[in-house]
């Protein structure tokens, strides 16, 4: 079978397109916020919350954006629509029906009838409906109870007012059912009394839910389900939230009116379908749905937009719809979890694009969880996989490494060339001792220079040059992490814990012959593992600043280590206020002398085991100035005086810089 080749065609990124979430993305989005407070929960809410950049352009929106577009909505609304409108729609429709009628009656009166016998009747039926007409009260519920009695001369104002009763018995239904389009199509007689049969077998239905008997909702909408529109409720619990949403829409409505007016809409409202028995069925309804309570909300339009009353009984489900998903929204920002958003309302209300970034915030988890950076733990909680902690490293080794770029530091110094150590792509002359790695393009160049070409080859002595290499020393290093409470309210914390990870990661990944332990310490100290830096918090309520402990701790996490280099990494932004005594902390602040002995105990103790420690202090107050040069003159290592801005990238370029010893022969 011929093959054809696949076309492809490219365009010009707009935003509009549709890209995959990148679980790298995520993560980074909520990297700073985890390290920041130590909480995956909490940093997947703030995520969720505010959204993320998409890499490859535009951005996807959080729930921030999308309550504050709801609440944009719902003012429009409230600032566009006039409810008393509705009043006056109803008042001019009459006048206009009214209007209609007094010109067929003035035709009838001003008909000559010297001939026509017939025209002194039509004249006196004229004479009386006028008379009707002149005594009709002046508000508007009153004129319609009286108009229904009355007997139309023109059938086209009849028909007029026939349609504004059929508007008040389908808002009447309204109040109660939901796409009542099936229900009350007409109004006409067989309407009514499908209705009334409807009623009264969901009153029965009811009366058994509440008895505890099986309601037989299967055979009910058997009878009746195409009275319930397109999309039917799928139980009786699911018909009952949707009268309850109705009836708390049509109370809305009533409770934003004034109160003059919700006595005119009642009234305008009440036994309006004319039938005792349906009337009953409806007020029988209405008690055994006293269970649901409905309150309804107050709205307070301040628009000029008059609407009528049906458009306004829609008006009222949407500004109840935009109150639940507010409040949806509201709880998932609470939670950290959009799952229980309601999709199809958002779509409905805001639209296809709005349910689409709802999509991809729900697939926010599922995205970290298939690349492997997140999985469950208990309940509805998720932690990070060791995959995933590596990731946060990478990423804060790369952002230390992008400034170092910007202020053209280098990644690293340029290594010295020597005999022995890890190939560079760099060439030298070939001396006896030399590993043999040779460069053979640049070994038979050096002879065709010197003999001129031809073949074959002939290769001397002099001619060889080999790939130069750099001897990179095995290094055990313990990182001392401060974790009083000051690291936090000076916005230390954070940086401290990130250059942990990416020393850590550096390590790993470059200088896997160099082992790696973190300490932290407050009161005591205590060795942390690399996975859990994301979740390490500063100890609150505890007070103190013990070097002692740590130094010690991390001599012996060293001693494991005969060969190479074995250093001390110490981030402190203070003196020491906390020593250990018969294994207890002693806190004092100002540290006392005895604070202060012990831990040049400590430093002592690393000295002459040969562990270099090299501070980087985060405040340079004279004190901590005269301090820190003591225990740099005892152990002979070095102090760094930095901002948690610059932190990582003295540690890290102190670190490079450090590790290769050189073994220069050119």
């Amino acid at each position: 079978m011929r093959q054809f080749p696949t076309r492809h065609q490219f365009s010009r990124w707009d935003g509009s397109q549709q890209l995959g979430l990148d679980a790298d993305a995520i993560l980074g989005a909520l990297a700073d916020d985890l390290m920041e407070y130590g909480d995956l929960r909490w940093a997947m809410r703030n995520m969720l919350s505010r959204g993320m950049q998409i890499p490859q352009g535009g951005a996807l929106k959080g729930l921030r954006d999308m309550l504050k577009k709801l609440r944009d909505r719902k003012r429009e609304q409230l600032e566009r629509f006039d409810l008393s409108g509705m009043f006056d729609d109803f008042r001019e429709r009459l006048d206009e029906i009214l209007g209609m009628e007094r010109a067929r009656i003035d035709e009838w009166l001003n008909k000559d009838t010297t001939e026509d016998f017939s025209g002194d009747v039509l004249k006196n039926i004229a004479r009386q409906n006028a008379e009707k007409l002149d005594q009709l009260p002046g508000d508007v519920a009153s004129q319609v109870r009286e108009l229904e009695k009355y007997e139309f001369l023109n059938p086209d104002a009849q028909r007029k007012f026939l349609e504004l009763l059929n508007e008040l018995k389908r808002a009447m239904a309204n109040s109660f059912f939901r796409n009542i389009e099936n229900m009350v199509k007409n109004l006409s007689d067989g309407d009514i009394e499908r209705m009334k049969d409807m009623l009264k077998a969901l009153n029965d239905m009811l009366v058994k839910k509440i008895a505890g008997e099986d309601p037989g909702f299967e055979e009910f909408m058997e009878q009746f389900g195409d009275m319930f529109g397109d999309n039917p409720p799928q139980s009786l619990d699911d018909l009952l939230e949707q009268m309850a949403q109705q009836m708390a829409a049509a109370q809305s409505l009533m409770n934003s009116l004034s109160p003059e007016q919700r006595q005119q809409l009642q009234q305008l409202m009440n036994g309006r379908f004319g039938d005792p028995e349906l009337e009953a069925e409806l007020r029988r309804l209405a008690k055994e749905l006293d269970f649901l309570n409905p309150e309804g909300s107050r709205y307070r339009f301040s628009g000029e937009e008059r609407i009528g009353l049906e458009a306004a009984m829609e008006l009222m489900n949407e500004m109840q719809s935009l109150d639940e998903l507010i409040g949806q929204v509201q709880e998932a920002e609470r939670g950290g979890n959009p799952d229980h958003i309601d999709r199809d309302l958002l779509k409905d209300l805001m639209g296809e694009d709005a349910a689409d970034d709802l999509d991809k915030l729900n697939e926010l988890l599922k995205a970290l969880e298939d690349a492997g950076y997140i999985r469950p733990t208990d309940g509805d909680r998720w932690e990070l996989t060791p995959r995933g902690s590596r990731m946060i490293g990478q990423k804060a080794l790369g952002e230390i490494y992008e400034r170092l770029k910007r202020q053209s530091l280098g990644n690293h110094a340029l290594p010295e060339e020597g005999r022995f150590g890890e190939r560079l792509e760099s060439t030298k002359p070939y001396e006896f001792g030399d590993p043999f790695h040779l460069h053979m393009p640049r070994t038979i160049r050096n002879a065709l220079n010197r003999e001129g070409p031809q073949v074959p080859v002939k290769l001397q002595p002099d001619d060889f040059e080999i790939y130069r290499s750099e001897l990179i020393t095995s290094t055990a290093t313990a990182m001392l992490v401060d974790l009083s409470w000051s690291m936090a309210l000076r916005g230390s914390f954070q940086a401290a814990k990130k250059v942990a990870l990416a020393l850590h990661q550096l390590i790993t990944s470059q200088y896997p012959r160099d082992s790696f332990y973190i300490i932290g310490f407050a009161a005591y100290a205590k060795e942390l593992k690399p996975h859990d830096l994301p979740y390490l918090q500063w100890d609150e309520y505890v007070l103190g600043t013990n070097m002692q402990h740590a130094l010690l701790l991390a001599e012996k996490l060293l001693a494991k280590h005969q060969g190479g280099t074995k250093q001390i990494i110490m981030i402190s932004d203070g003196e020491p206020t906390a020593h250990l005594e018969h294994g207890q902390a002693q806190f004092s602040y100002p540290p006392t002398p005895e604070t202060i002995r012990a831990t040049f105990r400590a430093v002592k103790h690393c000295t002459q085991r040969g562990i270099a420690i090299n501070t980087f202090m985060l405040d340079a107050s004279y004190y901590l100035k005269a301090f820190m040069d003591e225990i740099a003159r005892i152990n002979g290592g070095r102090v760094f005086y930095t901002s948690p801005e610059k932190l990582g990238e003295y540690i890290l370029v102190d670190y490079v810089q450090n590790k290769r010893k050189h073994l220069a022969r050119k």
